[in-house]
């Protein structure tokens, strides 16, 4: 079989939105004969290129518009291909937390890999490298709860504020929190042991 056939058969098993990355057709050919198909694939419209190393097969709505995947999805594509954890940024962790309101410019994930910006049509992805330990629950809800408080600091962060990440955790996601204090800074693991002894007093 071909390079080029092989890689189409590969597209062919592609969810239709989901982006992809040239990684996935290592073992059919050279980067530069893999480069090549795509590119052919690209003119014909059997794929679009939808940022620097990053294809999908289009998706059409029921309104005839394509549907882009989300700039989360891109980020955990690249991510798996760097063999890196990720997670969402503090910011956007504090929003769906509902400590703010703000809405974030740009995308940003935190990543174990390296920082890079990834240009999606007219929207820059970033991915920022942090220190492991800002990692540790990466791609659970707890994880979005150690990033909110990352990002919210030492003056924001209180018994109310854990109080409020406790009421929206499943059980198990917030005792993963809790277990996670020897990746946390003081002033965190502090505030999480204010709450706990609060709470065994009231109990």
């Amino acid at each position: 079989m071909s390079t080029t056939q092989a890689i189409r058969e590969l597209i062919a098993a592609q969810p239709t939105g989901e982006p992809f990355t040239p990684s996935l057709f290592a073992e059919v050919g050279s980067r530069a004969s893999i480069d090549q198909a795509l590119t052919r694939f690209c003119k014909s419209g059997h794929i679009e290129r939808i940022g620097h190393g990053l294809y999908l097969v289009p998706r059409i709505n029921r309104f005839g518009l394509k549907v882009m995947p989300s700039a989360e999805v891109v980020a955990r594509t690249v991510a798996k291909v760097e063999g890196a954890q990720i997670e969402i940024h503090g910011a956007e962790a504090a929003r769906r937390f509902g400590f703010t309101t703000q809405m974030p410019v740009q995308p940003v994930f935190y990543t174990s890999g390296t920082t890079r910006n990834i240009q999606l049509g007219k929207m820059t992805l970033r991915l920022q490298h942090v220190a492991a330990r800002k990692l540790v629950l990466a791609g659970r809800l707890a994880g979005q709860a150690l990033s909110a408080l990352w990002y919210m600091g030492r003056h924001q962060v209180s018994q109310e504020t854990i109080a409020c990440i406790k009421e929206r955790l499943p059980v198990e996601e917030f005792q993963a929190l809790c277990n996670a204090k020897s990746a946390m800074p003081f002033w965190m693991i502090e505030a999480l042991n204010q709450y706990e002894k609060q709470g065994s007093y009231k109990s």
